[in-house]
Order: C-alpha cells, then sequence, then structure tokens
C-alpha cells in the first residue's frame, strides 16, 4: 500500500483549496450574472445612496445615530435625512451593513401583504430579542410564527375586547391614584402601572395591582430595562457580542422569567380541570389568557414566551399611546374642550363597547396621536429571497428597486407620518380635526391606506390593535368624567424616549381639578 507523505498532503489540501476557491468563484460569478438579469428584465435602477464620509463600515453614520439616541432626536434626524435626500427610499450603511430606508406606503405593502412570504424579520433580530422574549408571535417567521398567531387570535375576539367592567375596577384604581391638591402628577407613571394591572389580569388572572400597592415589585422595571438592552443589540447586531452583558442584563432576564414562570406553573397545574371544562362546553366565570394557551401546549417555554410577547404589547403600546395624548390635552386646551363636550353627551354614564365607538372626536384624537407621535415609530425585514420593490430606484425613486436576498429594507413610520403629499402642508401640526368628515363643506376626513401604519399591515398587523384602541379610548372617557380641568406642568415639548417603543420621554406631568358630581 502507497504512504502518502507530508509533502504531498500538503500539495494536495493547497489544490482542494484552489479548487474550492474557484468553485466560489465561479458560482458567485453566476449569481451575479443571474441577478443583473433579474434586475434588467424588472427595468430595476439603484437607490441614491445617503452621503457618508466612510462606506465599509459606516461607523460614523451609527455613532450619529447612538449620540442622536442619547440625546432623544434620532426620529428628529431621520426626518432630516429624508428631507435632505428629497426623495422616499435611499441607502445607508450601518456597521458594514448595506440597508435601504423608506417611506413609500406601495413598498410597505409588498413587504407585508403583497410579497409577505419573501421577507421575515432576519436572524439579527430574532437573536437579539429572544433572550428576554423567547420565540413567540413578535420573534418568529414562518411556521412557528403562524402556530403563535393562530393560537393567539381568539383571544382577541370581541368579548374579550369589549369586557370593560373588568377594567372598569383598575380605572378606579387610577382615578383615585391622581391628587386632588393640585399637585403634579406624571400620569405616564400612571398609565403603565394601568396597563401592567390590566395586561396581568387579562394574561394572568391576576392582576399586579400596581395602582394601589404602589409598587410594581421590580418587575416592570426589570421588563423596560430587559427591553432596553435587547432594542440596543439589534442595533449592534454582530458586533455586540465583542460586549460582555452587564450584571443588571442577568439579573433582568432571570426576574422577568421567574415572574411569568410563577403564573405558568399555576396555569399548567390548572391543565386537567381545564380540559374537563372545555370537553363538558363549560365556561369560565372570567376569561383568562393563559387558561387558553395551557389547553393548546404544555411547554413552559412556549407558554412563557407567547406571555410575554403579549405583555409588552398589551402594556406599553397602550400606555405610551395614552401619555402622548394627555400630553397633549395639558397643552391644548381647545382640544380639551371640545374633548369634554362630546364626553358631556355620555352624561357620566359608564361608556359601553358601542358607546365608545360614537364618540368620533375622541377616534380622531387618538388617530392623531398615532399620526404624529407612533408609538412603533419604525421597523423593518429581510429578504429571504431576491425580489424587487414597486419604488425607490433611480435619482428621482420612482423605478423599481432590485433587493437581493439577505439585505434589510426599513421602514419610518414617523417620517411617513409627516409626509406633506399625504397629510397637507400642515402635516407636522397636531389636528384632529383631519379625521373629521365635515358636514359643512362636504369635505371628508381623513381615509388613509398604507399611508398610515401605526399597527402595521398585511398578514403581521397587530392582533390587539382593536383592544389597544378600546382601553385608551376608555381610559380617556374614564378620566375626562372624573376632571374637570388640565394644567401642564412640563414645559419641555415632546421628546422621543425610544426603546422597542417610543414614548414621551418627559412623561405626561400636569394638574387635574376633580369634576363636580
Amino acid at each position: 500500500m502507497a504512504t502518502i507523505h507530508l509533502p504531498q498532503l500538503t500539495q494536495l489540501a493547497f489544490g482542494a483549496v484552489i479548487l474550492l476557491a474557484v468553485y466560489q468563484l465561479v458560482q458567485y460569478y453566476s449569481l451575479s450574472r443571474r441577478r443583473q438579469a433579474y434586475a434588467r428584465e424588472k427595468g430595476t435602477l439603484p437607490a441614491p445612496k445617503l452621503p457618508q464620509r466612510e462606506t465599509i463600515l459606516g461607523f460614523d453614520l451609527f455613532k450619529e445615530n447612538m449620540k442622536a439616541l442619547k440625546s432623544h432626536t434620532f426620529l428628529e434626524i431621520s426626518y432630516d435625512r429624508f428631507k435632505s435626500m428629497g426623495v422616499n427610499t435611499f441607502e445607508l450603511v450601518a456597521l458594514g451593513r448595506r440597508i435601504h430606508t423608506t417611506i413609500e406606503p406601495e413598498n410597505l405593502k409588498t413587504i407585508q401583504a403583497v410579497d409577505f412570504k419573501k421577507w421575515g424579520l432576519g436572524e439579527r433580530r430574532k437573536v437579539a430579542f429572544r433572550p428576554l422574549l423567547g420565540s413567540g408571535i413578535f420573534t418568529t417567521d414562518g411556521a412557528p410564527w403562524a402556530h403563535s398567531r393562530e393560537m393567539l387570535r381568539p383571544n382577541f375576539a370581541r368579548s374579550q375586547i369589549g369586557d370593560l367592567p373588568t377594567f372598569e375596577k383598575h380605572i378606579a384604581h387610577l382615578i383615585s391614584a391622581v391628587p386632588r391638591d393640585g399637585s403634579t402628577v406624571d400620569l405616564s407613571e400612571l398609565f403603565f402601572r394601568l396597563t401592567m394591572d390590566s395586561a396581568t389580569e387579562f394574561l394572568f388572572g391576576e392582576s399586579t395591582e400596581s395602582l394601589t400597592k404602589g409598587s410594581q415589585d421590580g418587575f416592570a422595571e426589570s421588563f423596560t430595562r430587559g427591553q432596553d438592552f435587547i432594542a440596543n443589540n439589534s442595533r449592534w447586531g454582530w458586533w455586540a457580542k465583542l460586549f460582555p452583558a452587564n450584571k443588571q442584563w442577568g439579573h433582568d432576564q432571570k426576574f422577568v422569567h421567574e415572574f411569568v414562570d410563577y403564573y405558568v406553573e399555576k396555569g399548567l397545574a390548572r391543565r386537567p380541570q381545564l380540559l374537563q371544562e372545555k370537553s363538558n362546553d363549560e365556561k369560565s366565570e372570567r376569561y383568562v389568557f393563559i387558561d387558553e394557551l395551557v389547553r393548546q401546549t404544555t411547554d413552559p417555554i412556549a407558554i412563557r414566551s407567547e406571555l410575554l410577547n403579549i405583555l409588552l404589547a398589551g402594556r406599553d403600546t397602550t400606555a405610551s399611546l395614552l401619555t402622548n395624548v394627555w400630553h397633549i390635552l395639558s397643552r391644548r386646551p381647545d382640544i380639551w374642550k371640545r374633548l369634554q363636550a362630546e364626553v358631556a353627551t355620555l352624561d357620566n354614564d359608564i361608556p359601553s363597547f358601542e358607546g365608545l365607538k360614537n364618540l368620533k372626536y375622541l377616534k380622531a384624537l387618538l388617530n392623531e396621536s398615532l399620526r404624529l407621535h407612533p408609538v412603533v415609530p419604525g421597523n423593518s425585514r429581510e429578504a429571504y429571497e431576491d425580489t424587487v420593490l414597486p419604488l425607490g430606484g433611480g435619482p428621482d425613486g420612482c423605478a423599481p428597486l432590485f433587493i437581493k436576498k439577505g439585505s434589510t429594507v426599513g421602514w419610518n413610520v414617523y417620517v411617513m407620518h409627516r409626509r406633506k403629499d399625504f397629510y397637507g402642508e400642515d402635516a407636522e401640526e397636531f389636528k384632529p380635526e383631519r379625521w373629521l368628515d365635515d358636514p359643512a363643506t362636504g369635505k371628508k376626513g381623513l381615509r388613509p391606506g398604507w399611508e398610515y401604519l401605526p399597527f402595521n399591515g398585511g398578514a403581521r398587523i397587530c392582533l390587539g390593535q382593536q383592544f389597544a384602541l378600546t382601553e385608551a379610548s376608555y381610559t380617556t372617557v374614564r378620566m375626562c368624567q372624573a376632571f374637570s380641568a388640565i394644567e401642564s406642568r412640563d414645559s419641555n415639548p415632546w421628546a422621543e424616549g425610544l426603546t422597542l417603543t417610543c414614548v414621551n420621554f418627559h412623561g405626561a406631568k400636569v394638574a387635574l381639578a376633580a369634576a363636580e358630581i
């Protein structure tokens, strides 16, 4: 048997490396040719590029973005970039990643609806979010996402959304927590406690009762800090691995998981009873979200993950919306007066679900807040195959745009909601009236399509949209019934408090006068 000596092995290894390199070059060349042919066939043109000092890593732009986040001006700077570019789609480089960013409704319609299956969250975001949120509806794609959505959809049926009597208890606690002596209160802190209390009762069957206890036993603080940590990891991408996680993150992650695991264990212990009730077609006295999950799975990690995903949406988005609305109400006597006049038509009766839908000005107020201050002001998707967006290519952005597999496209709802071609020259002004029909002139109020996306659109449109709007509407009405006057106690303008969601960084510091009964 012939012996292969070391020099021969070296030559064989070197030859194998050369063959592999040649193969890779041929594959790359072939793929490039196919992509060029595909792009020509679709008539695509490259998007304008954001001027940058350095375009290999784009670290200068990334540093500028991080500085803007710390100074609460990230969204404002993004708006300025679009204005300076003069187009609605452009390409930039950040930490070595080439990213297209757009405010074209047709592009968002394509990504979220028309070509939905060609796009996903991307591993970067999923890897960043899962250490806190697990694998749930906001952190998965494909079959796992579809399973989560089908599992959660029944939980947002009309009967659950309209369960206002259960929510009334928490509203009463909120109203009681507001001082009557004219002293300053930050309603934002109370709104976050309110939505935590109501969300935990809806999800776990037991409320944290933070409005009455005066604390949240550390969970809310850990959950908020955890969100901030994973949001930053998402921005850093794989670079985040170069920085060790701080001790606070380890504590927060463990605390949040153990807090929810307590309720998961209790829920799983009830499973035999819940299955028996279901087989007997019995109905529980009170609807509890976790009970529905426990009926469908015994995986404690899956249950915890779905609960945390929904808790993020149920607590943060509604509390942020309420904070932004009441910040405006404290500074706009005209809006406060008109809202109070509409609420007065209820004759101090507790509003029903149907009654809330008849309050047109209240709905316009919430719509306008979500337009100018969307609680999820930006998002992104990764292309899972070579594809084309209808707009964004060429110097004017009117040609189709080729997006290769693995590329990221981000969109900025905050900026899109300020487009004057959609919302008029006064697009930067807060005007609820723009949403209302004018009987005197016959002018119709706004009926926007894909240019208005506070809750996303298409297949991943927010399941809890009506739940959040109902909760925000009910809270606002009951507060208006309880208090007759409002005064701002903060001279700071609205500023971005941006983590996974966005809220006025300064909160809603006001003084309220109790209504005479």
